[in-house]
């Protein structure tokens, strides 16, 4: 029996599945491969890639980074996070590969190994961290501590400066989490997207 496809492209952020094995091990839409110098993001309304921005600063993505489908940073992340929103986005999440990726808009199995919260003005901004599944090098890492500090800390250099601008920077890391931590966090996200998207879609 032939395998079943879809007649039209899904929707990243809508049409895509989290994957059988959420949240432990979710699918990933890669919106920006590792040092691109522009900021690309899904269009909300038609799902197309489209340029955010040229990065702003010399801090240039050190992974692919992208967002985990069907999940929204909505009121239950900010309870989590001890703010008073969230931002309104899809969960972002940061995966690590040994072997060069260097194209966006596709998908990819990724084990979740933890997180970062942030909070950019006042709004939760969780990033989470995850290893591409089956790779050699990363594939068999669980927690975000068994990460080299090294790798970790440039991720948390990126996202402390990627909307610095003279004078002001919108955005602080609170706190590094684990991988139970970030189980949380993509559960709640799930909840979210369900109570405040697909709910008020179906209405």
């Amino acid at each position: 029996m032939p395998p079943r496809f879809a007649a039209f492209r899904p929707h990243p952020w809508h049409g895509l599945d989290p994957g059988p094995d959420t949240p432990g091990v979710v699918t990933a839409y890669i919106e920006i491969t590792p040092y691109s110098t522009v900021k690309y993001e899904v269009d909300k309304v038609s799902g197309f890639l489209k340029v955010d921005r040229p990065q702003r600063m010399n801090a240039l993505p050190p992974t692919l980074y992208g967002f985990v489908p069907r999940t929204y940073c909505g009121s239950g992340i900010a309870k989590l996070a001890g703010t008073d929103r969230g931002d309104g986005d899809p969960l972002d999440i940061c995966v690590l590969s040994e072997r060069t990726i260097d194209r966006a808009d596709i998908i990819l199995r990724a084990r979740v190994v933890g997180g970062l919260l942030m909070v950019d003005k006042g709004e939760a901004d969780d990033k989470i961290v995850a290893v591409l599944e089956g790779d050699a090098v990363w594939g068999e890492v669980t927690e975000l501590d068994a990460l080299p500090p090294a790798l970790v800390a440039r991720l948390r250099h990126y996202f402390e400066t990627y909307k610095l601008e003279p004078g002001k920077n919108p955005v602080r890391i609170e706190a590094e989490y684990g991988r139970e931590r970030a189980l949380e966090v993509i559960r709640t996200s799930l909840s979210d997207y369900q109570r405040e998207i697909a709910t008020l879609a179906a209405d």
